[in-house]
């Protein structure tokens, strides 16, 4: 454990913020066919690559953005020596690339070098000056895989507009914000959450957390922005604790009838919305059910701070 999993308590936030990551190398998102005047092929499938692989160099030149990959793959040759990263190893294969009419040259890759969206700040910690974030890691869409941190930053943000969920379709809060709105680094991405260090303390009181024998089911709450930037209180309900392997995670319902007016219930961008109950810092918003979208799952605190690092 870090220094930030030591903490006695903790601020809980609920601030909606802008997050902007770049990946430490290029993500192989997807694969894909290329059509070329003799028909389809696929280069990057052919030679082994897959979903997932994070390429890091191509013919020994560092692969770090889209923009390297595009320029190494214009100096190639007949074939392009690619190496990623996959499962903890290092795996180069030859790939003989898709020649267009017009002289470009494909491989039959989606590519991914980061990703922007809205989240939810869980807590700060006075003590370290640093907090946690989202519950769960920001992961590829496609592909599924946790996305490798080259940098990022968190920032301030608006929230615009909040779209209800409907039964099979999860909601989302629109939010906006800008570079130059910076308020802390992302320095861990990982499957319990984003971590690093605020640039200023935020407004509030700290609060004990919770250990996981001391959570219940029953009445609760979270902290939310889901209009402007005011964090709300909101009522919900723990329905159920589950505990595996170590982990502790919990069906949530809201209850409150102005957050089910507003979003329906939890919505993407709530992600990291602190849970409390009885006067305790529990755990944070991670996921919403979209057959049904007053409910949601939260992970315990302490996982989290088992994670921070």
């Amino acid at each position: 454990m870090g220094m930030a999993a030591q903490a006695a308590s903790l601020v809980p936030l609920g601030q909606a913020v802008g997050i902007q990551m770049t990946t430490a190398g290029v993500l192989v998102a997807d694969l894909a066919e290329v059509d070329t005047p003799d028909g389809t092929c696929t280069p990057a499938k052919d030679a082994g690559l897959r979903p997932g692989d994070v390429i890091c160099r191509m013919d020994g030149q560092e692969i770090v953005s889209s923009a390297d990959f595009l320029a190494a793959l214009d100096a190639a040759g007949d074939t392009v020596s690619v190496t990623v990263r996959r499962g903890g190893a290092e795996i180069t294969a030859a790939v003989t690339p898709a020649v267009m009419p017009d002289g470009t040259r494909q491989l039959g890759l989606w590519l991914r070098d980061g990703v922007t969206g809205v989240g939810t700040l869980t807590y700060y910690d006075p003590a370290t000056g640093r907090y946690g974030a989202l519950g769960h890691g920001i992961s590829d869409e496609t592909s599924g895989v946790l996305m490798p941190l080259r940098d990022g930053s968190v920032l301030s943000a608006v929230i615009a507009d909040a779209r209800p969920g409907g039964h099979g379709t999860a909601g989302e809060l629109v939010g906006s914000f800008a570079p130059g709105d910076r308020i802390g680094a992302i320095e861990r991405n990982c499957i319990f959450g984003i971590f690093g260090t605020l640039e200023a303390p935020p407004d509030g009181d700290a609060v004990e957390t919770a250990s996981a024998d001391a959570v219940r089911t029953g009445s609760a709450t979270i902290l939310s922005t889901v209009a402007g930037e005011d964090v709300r209180e909101y009522a919900v309900d723990i329905s159920r604790v589950y505990h595996d392997g170590g982990c502790t995670r919990f069906l949530i319902t809201v209850t409150d009838p102005d957050l089910l007016a507003a979003t329906g219930g939890i919505v993407q961008g709530m992600s990291g919305s602190p849970i409390l109950q009885d006067g305790r810092l529990v755990g944070a918003v991670t996921h919403v059910l979209v057959n049904e979208p007053a409910a949601g799952y939260g992970i315990l605190i302490e996982n989290m701070l088992a994670a921070a690092g």
